[in-house]
């Protein structure tokens, strides 16, 4: 081990650094890759279809089934799924099964391809697609009677009228089944494994498949109608009452904990960072950190944008997208702030206390800190995700943890996928500022202690991250508990720059995988190219700090020559 003379802790040597990192690699490779891929059900393992391929079967089904013979080029096709049944499964340990057996017909995840005005009746069609198989489980007509004249709709079934059950037509229950047997001929169901749940009177066609169960959930197949014809067609399993009970209650206390725990005292920090970045100002520079809040800003802006196929899926006005991303930038930019003042006050209570964890790129050995700091964290990366592996495995063994699906978080819901991962540099720069730079300073202030400032500033961390749909809501802040602690430590004995560098990769590492899954030569080159590109601005910083500047020097060592000499009225 190495120590300084002023260093509050001790450092790894390089050696065993890198041997506990080759140790979180192979935790990692083994417990997160390897051995959930032994259990992925057949469905998952299969290759998904493209989203051209999609467009494609929609447009044949509605060619071919719905007789629809008009404009298919223009489609929006984004991934959507069934949380809800997904979750379930998972929760029962009942995905594999499923798949197997109704994961054709009743697919979770579909691709939603949404044609807009495909002929002079409609304003919108949308049918569903199986992702592996490429069958379509499911379709809605959207009848325009501002486009369609009055003989056009006579000519399709019925007047219109505002009356649900008047749109539906005077359509008798033998009417109504005979209408949907092509569909149910298409989603290869047979009317022997029917049994009917609506009487007559009732609107729509309910069928419920009493053969069609997996655990206490049930299938079934909803039908709707307008003028006289099929407009909607859902397939579906049902999921128990106890299941959606206990859902909302984990919601609830989600959503306690990340407006209450993380959003209400990270808003008092960022008003504790605007006070103490003007009182410790002697000690720093208001030049510090606008490039890094000014990159935060960029790039989480980048990730918004990134995400408008998602918003666009439910046909959304141009000037309610614009709304939504004016509401956007002022969040992102109040958020920019936060961290701003996180980095001159974080900084300046550190170097009040004699302390540099953040060195100033004029200051003797930055270049060198640099580099340092960038191997440094992709050993810190790979110790982490070992870590978090192990952590992973005693919370489903002990309090049974499972997740289920998000179509907001899916890179198929990307307008570039590729740019995913840019996002761990958001993270890794936001939230190491304000939890671990300002934060730890900030609290070791007020407690008098190191670990208890820590591990408060990462629980708060960890109840933003609770919104995630991973079950019970408790095992995010007790697994990121731990995590921000290593982190924190990281950053205690490392310094900022060295903790950032960890955070950043780390995410990093876990981004690029989700983007090279996917496919494609594109993505797995970006992928790839995401996992070395912290090594480039690391190196790059280094090259372009002066030779005569390249001394190593500890991050946390103390009486530094530059460090400037308080005003009396910055004393505290």
């Amino acid at each position: 081990m190495q120590t300084s003379k002023n260093s509050p802790g001790i450092l790894l040597k390089p050696k065993a650094l890198w041997i506990l990192a080759a140790i979180g690699l192979v935790l990692f490779i083994v417990l997160q890759l390897w051995l959930p891929s032994l259990n992925e059900p057949e469905q998952q393992l299969s290759k998904t279809i493209s989203k051209e391929q999609a467009r494609q079967a929609a447009a044949s089904f509605a060619q071919t089934e719905l007789g629809i013979n008009g404009n298919f080029q223009n489609a929006h096709v984004t991934y959507d799924t069934k949380p809800e049944l997904f979750g379930y499964l998972t929760k029962e340990n009942l995905v594999g099964k499923y798949s197997k057996s109704y994961g054709k017909q009743f697919p979770y995840d579909v691709f939603h391809v949404v044609f807009t005005e495909p002929d002079d009746i409609l304003s919108l069609l949308s049918i569903d697609v199986n992702m592996q198989e490429g069958n379509v489980v499911a379709f809605e007509k959207v009848i325009s009677t501002s486009n369609a004249t009055k003989q056009a709709l006579i000519d399709y079934g019925r007047e219109n009228t505002l009356s649900l059950v008047a749109r539906e037509g005077d359509i008798s229950l033998a009417d109504k089944e005979q209408l949907v047997r092509p569909y149910l001929k298409t989603l290869g169901v047979s009317e022997a494994d029917l049994k009917l749940a609506t009487v007559e009177g009732q609107y729509g066609l309910l069928y419920e498949l009493p053969n069609y169960e997996i655990g206490q959930s049930r299938a079934q197949i909803q039908f709707h109608f307008e003028y006289g014809a099929v407009a909607s067609m859902e397939t579906k399993f049902t999921v128990p009452n106890s299941y959606n009970d206990y859902l909302s209650g984990q919601k609830t206390l989600a959503y306690i904990l990340t407006f209450a725990g993380y959003g209400l005292l990270t808003f008092v920090l960022a008003i504790l960072a605007i006070v103490y970045s003007i009182v410790t100002r002697a000690y720093t520079s208001f030049k510090r950190g606008l490039f890094l809040a000014s990159l935060y800003f960029v790039l989480s802006m980048v990730g918004a944008i990134n995400m408008l196929p998602y918003l666009q899926k439910d046909s959304l006005s141009s000037s309610i997208l614009i709304l939504s991303f004016v509401i956007q930038g002022v969040v992102t930019l109040l958020l920019s702030g936060s961290i701003y003042v996180s980095l001159v006050g974080g900084d300046a209570l550190w170097r009040q206390k004699g302390r540099i964890l953040w060195p100033r790129a004029k200051e003797p050995g930055y270049g060198r800190h640099v580099l340092t700091a960038m191997t440094n964290g992709y050993a810190w990366a790979l110790i982490l995700l070992g870590v978090q592996s192990i952590i992973f495995l005693a919370l489903e063994n002990t309090i049974h943890t499972w997740s289920t699906t998000d179509a907001s978080q899916s890179t198929y819901n990307m307008l570039l996928p590729l740019l995913f991962p840019l996002l761990a540099w958001v993270a890794g720069i936001g939230e190491e500022a304000v939890y671990r730079l300002f934060g730890i300073a900030m609290l070791k202030k007020m407690f008098r202690s190191t670990f208890v400032a820590s591990l408060i500033t990462s629980l708060i961390w960890a109840f933003g991250h609770t919104l995630y749909p991973i079950y019970p809501v408790i095992s995010r802040p007790i697994e990121l508990m731990f995590i921000g602690l290593l982190f924190s430590f990281v950053f205690l004995r490392y310094g900022f720059i060295t903790a950032v560098f960890s955070h950043v990769i780390f995410d990093t590492i876990l981004m690029s995988i989700s983007l090279m899954v996917m496919g494609g030569g594109l993505n797995i080159a970006a992928g790839l190219f995401y996992l070395v590109l912290p090594a480039i601005v690391g190196y790059l910083i280094y090259r372009f700090n002066p030779a005569y500047k390249e001394r190593p020097i500890s991050p946390t060592k103390k009486e530094e020559p530059f460090i400037p000499t308080p005003h009396p009225e910055a004393n505290q």
